[in-house]
């Protein structure tokens, strides 16, 4: 099964639940495989919130059977330096410092940290050292907030 054959199979339940999937991380295959679900809402993730989550996506899994072998179920916060996978977090955190990794260079570099200025459905904008650079999130290999030191 696929991530996004996954996805599709247990994001409907989650929203059900009342929680988002922000990300899904599948490594299955060998001894030890590994489902991990990042779920989110508006004010937090509780430990009872990953609780409920882990119980109906582990009903789910136990029926549809997605791997071979063994595997292990986790459900988490995205927390601080969550990624960034849809259009929709780009767009929620505009503003906040990011860290951008493209597929390939863009204008000679695949690497860009600095603040996300906007968002789209196709690209975004991020600034880095006064500069405005627009990526378009086909490019884009991974992106993570930057959480503000303290």
């Amino acid at each position: 099964m696929t991530k996004d054959e996954l996805t599709k199979l247990i994001e409907p339940a989650i929203e059900q639940l009342g929680f988002e999937l922000s990300d899904l991380e599948l490594k299955i295959g060998g001894q030890d495989g590994l489902v991990r679900v990042f779920i989110d809402k508006p004010d937090g993730i509780t430990h009872e919130n990953c609780v409920s989550v882990s119980r109906q996506v582990s009903a789910i899994l136990d029926v549809e059977d997605p791997a071979a072998g063994n595997y292990s179920l986790e459900v988490s916060s995205p927390g601080l330096d969550r990624t960034l996978t849809k259009p929709a977090h780009f767009q929620r955190f505009k503003g906040e410092d990011v860290r951008v990794k493209l597929r390939f260079p863009i204008a000679g570099r695949r690497n860009f940290r600095g603040a996300l200025r906007a968002a789209d459905e196709e690209k975004i904008e991020i600034e880095v050292d006064g500069e405005a650079h627009s990526l378009p999130l086909a490019t884009i290999e991974s992106a993570r907030l930057v959480p503000a030191e303290i």
